[in-house]
């Protein structure tokens, strides 16, 4: 295989070789090679500009048009506003987005959408010079074994670009119609940067590297000091890039400092990492890491609208950097990091097509056995890859945006199989089947792939007509009352609220309040802003339990050695809630979401209390907590339920819409129509299970409900 190569693309360096071997830098023989590197390097950059160009249209086309579920409507708000997201805060990522909120077109989510769509068509193209780096490097070091053996050259330039292009294109566009990629493409998220600022580092370390092998060729009559640190502005910008880097998800980020290390010292050796270029690459790293993270005490002494954390001492910082307050999701259980490999597995089958026809897959596989054949150091970056992002990511339990923290795993086998497709292009160069063109060949590999891809994820990340979230606080809005006060656990309904009124200033009226953001003392710096009627009307018991979370942020362990102060804080946080509740009731009807039925150990105390005190009325997506057991009639709250079940959207297994939206829709109608069958209601309940049915036609609850109220219906 590397024989085949060989004979094709020989030439690539070997005018160049002969000109340093010469010690004639303007020969003649040299300028057929200067024109080959300028020509390759165009091929490059068209590579990446048809990558770019392609990924930004398809993007564009398929971006969400408003809001969308779990993180988005905070990090809109956040960015709008230059305040503190949660942690670690991502404040490259608001710098950024602000900008992209300045825009003047479409409304504000538009805008930061739009800018995750160009920071991943960035990534793509990256990814494209990234593949071509490999590939180019790996062609110099062949020619440089061929130099022991023969001087025999030839010049193949056509099949030598097309060995390049192809895969550099394949793994490019692989990377653009990935599940995940494209996922975070279309919404305000911050792994679209994320992504792009770890493809940007991996090109400079790699491009440096090429340089070196670059210089090894031939020989130099610089001195050895300019020759081992000529190239090192490469080195220095990946290290400032990385600094920068984590101020976007550093987690991710970090993850691949292991797979660095490979390409410096399979380039440079050990004697790099006790030199001085090694502490100047740690000070520009941290320099910059510095630098980004000063916007988190600075946003936080303007008091924005949302300062999660108030992080403004050094303690604060540490504490919203390296995200305390998610420690609790870690675990090493063999069991459980099992059921997520098997996870990782089914996502990564599925994440460039479809898992029943794996062929990138299949490509990646050949990617790495090639690298390992030709260039070892190539095998051991990608695969280090793969390890240290699997190491962490098996471990960590989360839901909904899970395959982010996969992103360096599927980064590493895009470019794998760019390197399967320049694998699969050289069989089919060396082993000159007859009527195949290379050419043809390679057109074919990259066609199918990236068809597949394409074709598999488009309905999943066609988010065009994306209206779930914006639907889903619209429903709940319609169900409260004018001035009433909402109880939730469910971030889908906060996120977007912070959205709807901090953004679009709807039902500013109406007082949502989170029952586990009220377990962080900042959330109630919020609550001021937003509801300051709330806020005084219940001010003595909120301040006893504010009192008594401040102290338990300062040292958590100190309630966790004693049941007294434990019974202390959890007698207080109920007292509080029950003077808001009772406060409000005064005021204006008080609701709650379907998730507070559910009894924990956490909340289940105020879940006995609510039941008890209060009867529960189904209402829309929320239930009216009122007094008494009799009949509370209210009008039949019509709900918008664009893209649940009219197929124009499809969701994964995880998606928060699965997982998260589509039940409360289908157990508040059940909840609706077996309120109304209860007290005699059954032509409503018939409609109310129907609308259920029709959302998910295998709820047995609602078909039994269905029959008995029709059953009743007609009966005189």
């Amino acid at each position: 295989m590397a024989r085949g190569l060989s004979k094709q693309t020989q030439g690539l360096r070997g005018t160049t070789q002969q000109s340093a071997a010469t010690s004639e830098p303007k020969s003649k023989s040299a300028q057929p090679a200067n024109s080959r590197i300028t020509s390759l390097a165009a091929v490059q950059l068209l590579c990446a500009g048809t990558v770019f160009l392609v990924a930004l249209l398809l993007y564009s086309w398929t971006l969400a048009p408003t809001v969308t579920l779990t993180d988005s409507g905070e990090l809109i708000v956040v960015a709008r506003s230059l305040g503190i997201a949660h942690p670690p805060g991502v404040p490259l990522w608001i710098i950024l987005a602000h900008l992209a909120s300045l825009v003047p077109f479409g409304n504000v989510a538009q805008r930061i959408n739009f800018s995750s769509a160009l920071f991943a068509a960035l990534a793509c193209a990256m990814l494209t010079l990234v593949v071509a780096e490999l590939i180019i490097t790996a062609s110099y070091l062949a020619a440089a074994k061929r130099r022991k053996r023969d001087n025999k050259k030839t010049e193949e330039s056509g099949i030598t670009h097309l060995l390049v292009t192809a895969p550099a294109l394949g793994g490019g566009l692989l990377m653009a119609f990935s599940r995940t990629l494209w996922s975070y493409a279309t919404i305000a998220e911050v792994y679209a940067l994320n992504a792009l600022l770890i493809v940007i580092i991996f090109f400079l370390m790699l491009r440096w590297r090429r340089r070196i092998v670059e210089d090894r060729m031939h020989i130099s009559t610089a001195s050895n000091a300019d020759q081992i640190t000529r190239h090192d502005v490469f080195l220095y910008s990946a290290a400032l890039i990385f600094g920068l880097a984590l101020g976007g998800h550093h987690v991710t980020v970090a993850l691949t400092l292991p797979a660095i290390a490979v390409i410096v010292f399979r380039t440079q050796g050990v004697s790099f990492f006790t030199s001085r270029r090694l502490v100047y690459a740690a000070l520009i790293s941290i320099s910059a890491l510095v630098a980004v993270y000063a916007y988190l005490p600075l946003a936080a002494s303007r008091s924005p609208v949302i300062n999660w954390g108030h992080p403004r001492s050094l303690q604060e910082i540490w504490w919203h950097l390296t995200g305390r307050q998610y420690q609790v999701y870690f675990s090493f259980k063999p069991e459980i990091m099992g059921e997520q490999f098997a996870e990782f597995c089914r996502m990564a089958l599925r994440e460039f097509g479809s898992q029943w026809v794996p062929l990138s897959v299949v490509l990646a596989f050949a990617g790495f056995a090639d690298a390992f054949k030709r260039d070892r150091t190539t095998f051991w970056f990608l695969l280090t890859i793969v390890v240290a992002d699997l190491a962490y990511a098996l471990s960590y339990e989360i839901a909904e945006d899970k395959d982010a923290y996969y992103l360096p795993t599927f980064i590493s086998i895009a470019i794998a199989a760019g390197l399967g497709i320049r694998w699969l292009v050289q069989r089919a160069v060396s082993k000159s089947l007859p009527g195949v063109k290379p050419s043809l060949a390679a057109a074919i590999a990259v066609l199918v792939v990236c068809t597949i891809a394409l074709t598999a994820n488009w309905p999943f990340n066609n988010r065009r007509r994306y209206f779930i979230a914006h639907d889903y606080v619209d429903n709940l809005l319609n169900a409260i009352a004018p001035n009433g006060l909402l109880l939730t656990l469910d971030w889908q309904v906060v996120s977007p609220m912070f959205y709807a009124q901090e953004i679009e200033q709807v039902r500013l009226d109406v007082k949502v309040v989170d029952i586990n953001l009220l377990r962080r003392s900042w959330y109630f710096d919020y609550l001021k802003h937003a509801y300051p009627g709330l806020m005084e009307r219940s001010r003595e018991k909120i301040d006893v339990f504010v009192e008594n979370l401040k102290e338990w942020e300062r040292d958590p362990g100190a309630f966790a050695r004693s049941p007294a102060l434990t019974q202390r804080i959890s007698t207080a946080f109920l007292e509080m809630i029950q003077s808001m509740v009772t406060n409000e009731s005064r005021v204006a009807p008080v609701y709650m979401t379907n998730d507070l039925i559910s009894s924990d150990s956490v909340n289940g105390e105020l879940t006995r209390w609510l039941t008890q005190k209060y009867q529960l009325v189904p209402h829309g997506l929320v239930f009216n907590l009122a007094d008494g057991q009799g009949f509370h009639d209210s009008p039949d709250v019509r709900l918008q339920i664009r893209g649940l079940a009219d197929g124009k959207l499809r969701f994964g297994k995880g998606d928060p819409v699965n997982v998260k939206v589509l039940p409360v829709y289908t157990n508040m109608l059940i909840n609706r129509g077996r309120y109304l069958a209860l007290f005699g209601q059954h032509e409503r309940a018939i409609a109310a299970f129907e609308q259920a049915l029709a959302l998910n036609p295998d709820l047995a609850l609602a078909r039994q409900g269905l029959a008995e109220s029709a059953e009743k219906a007609r009966r005189p």
